[in-house]
């Protein structure tokens, strides 16, 4: 017997809790000199001058670091099949070295796959937030999972 959830498993408007992720200064700079080094991400003195008042994190680091938390725990607990991509994804405050970040996956749709019976879409409307409870991030995603019984 498999431990993962499957489709038949989801109910519709069920939040899932995805779990803290500390925010550092180290991870800020070392992603942002990989993948978005721009001087706001690597560079304290630009950034304190800058828009933002200081080191942010790129908006892909955010998105990573939902994903790990999105990862940890929901995806590694399904029978994932993967996702077709996400929708409105959008950046609505800053996250900074010393935030922690919160998650929450909220149901939103269930349904059969037409064109693979044996595959559930799960649609979710994400949140990411800080400690102090500000919405850091939103997105809307379709997971597709495998269900237990094969589709009719």
């Amino acid at each position: 017997m498999s431990t993962h959830r499957h489709f038949e498993d989801f109910v519709l408007g069920e939040t899932i809790d995805l779990g803290a992720y500390p925010v550092t200064k180290d991870e800020i700079i070392a992603f942002a000199r990989e993948f978005d080094p721009q001087p706001f991400h690597i560079d304290e003195a630009a950034a304190e001058a800058g828009f933002f008042g200081g080191l942010v994190a790129s908006g892909w680091h955010t998105v990573s670091m939902f994903m790990r938390m999105y990862y940890d725990a929901l995806v590694s607990r399904v029978a994932s099949e993967g996702a077709p991509g996400v929708d409105n994804l959008k950046w609505l405050r800053p996250v900074r070295p010393g935030d922690v970040l919160g998650g929450s996956a909220t149901v939103t749709a269930l349904r059969r796959s037409r064109s693979r019976p044996g595959i559930g879409l799960v649609s979710y409307d994400f949140a990411v937030g800080n400690q102090a409870g500000e919405t850091v991030m939103t997105l809307k995603s379709t997971a597709m999972i495998r269900c237990r019984e094969g589709g009719s």
